[in-house]
């Protein structure tokens, strides 16, 4: 595949999410059918040739040990597991050593039969293409298996208290992710929810990055983000900070919460966060590739698909008011999650304490 690839200067890659297995092609007009043809063959064909596995085994245990030594990677994977716990949503992506060295050819062989189906199945096609594009999918495709589609299991979630998790590590910074369960991908409540974390820091100028970097120096990076599933959802700030000043930042992150609860938001800065969206939205459709996935994420998770334009219009017609709404319902001191990385012995309790809003 990478030989054909590369005599016509394309290239593929492949990711997986917790919700999604996608495989990239990238290529000149005048070499997409080469693309599509190759992309068929792997997903109706796959060749799964054992040998192959058994080396790329050893490469994802060389990336499991990767992330285990990056802590700012580590940290949102043990993020997710703080607030999922045993269930798939609260599984690490890439596995475990243990899981991964378990993998048998069989297992996928039997992965691909129940998932590569045309019924789970999106393809997203965007660039100057010409040709009947329609025709062309058929006669690739047609041997696709068309068995309805395995469903995910549903998120169970309960919160009832705060919760931490800690991990003891001899590291220079500790790394934190400090947040709260919110909405899903169907939630209009989504568009608010991006605005908050745009707000909190999501920008060089906003609350938490100037008041955790710029004012006082405690970190290289604070960032607020949301993550959206299509039955649950999260908002948390993740940095990394002095060792010795962790309770100060935990102590501020929360305070800022709890301000956009408590006191509305200006016009001023409300107009600057949507600007900045609007930017990001506009600089991550710049690439054919980019483009796509926009619109083919949307379609495979079952969304209303919207138009670059028409998720603006959403994001345009937020008010003070709905942000203050979005707050309240979110920042509860007893729906507060902290997960954390560093040379900390100090017990659970002294951490509890600081998790209120």
């Amino acid at each position: 595949i990478s030989q054909a690839l590369d005599e016509v200067g394309g290239f593929y890659n492949a990711f997986t999410d917790k919700e999604v297995l996608g495989i990239i092609f990238k290529t000149s007009s005048e070499n997409f059918n080469l693309a599509l043809r190759i992309l068929a063959e792997m997903v109706s064909s796959p060749l799964l040739n054992k040998e192959e596995l058994i080396k790329e085994k050893r490469v994802v245990i060389e990336e499991i040990n990767m992330r285990e030594d990056d802590p700012q990677i580590l940290i949102l994977d043990l993020w997710e597991t703080l607030l999922y716990g045993d269930q798939p949503a609260g599984r690490q992506v890439i596995g475990s050593r243990e899981t991964v060295n378990n993998i048998s050819q069989k297992d996928l062989f039997n992965y691909s039969k129940d998932f590569f189906v045309a019924k789970g199945s999106v393809l997203i096609i965007a660039g100057d293409i010409k040709e009947d594009v329609e025709k062309i999918i058929k006669k690739n495709f047609s041997s696709l298996s068309d068995k309805k589609r395995i469903e995910k299991k549903a998120v169970k979630e309960d919160q009832q208290e705060p919760k931490i998790f800690l991990r003891f590590k001899e590291t220079d910074q500790t790394h934190l992710c400090l947040g709260v369960r919110t909405f899903n991908a169907f939630s209009d409540k989504k568009y608010a929810l991006s605005l908050i974390a745009s707000l909190l820091g999501g920008m060089m100028s906003s609350r938490l990055f100037v008041e955790i970097r710029e004012k006082r120096g405690l970190a290289y990076y604070v960032r607020t983000s949301c993550e959206h599933y299509t039955d649950t959802g999260y908002l948390v700030t993740h940095a990394g900070l002095n060792n010795t000043k962790v309770f100060e930042a935990i102590e501020i992150i929360c305070k800022e919460y709890k301000k956009l609860k408590t006191k509305k938001v200006t016009k001023k800065e409300l107009d600057k966060a949507k600007e900045n969206l609007r930017g990001h939205l506009k600089l991550g459709l710049e690439t054919s590739d980019s483009f796509a996935s926009f619109f083919g994420l949307q379609e495979l998770l079952g969304q209303e698909v919207l138009t670059p334009q028409q998720q603006w219009q959403k994001i345009a017609k937020i008010t003070p008011n709905d942000i203050l709404k979005v707050a309240k319902e979110i920042f509860k001191s007893d729906k507060l999650n902290l997960a954390l990385i560093g040379p900390h012995k100090e017990g659970i309790d002294k951490f509890q304490k600081l998790l209120k809003v």
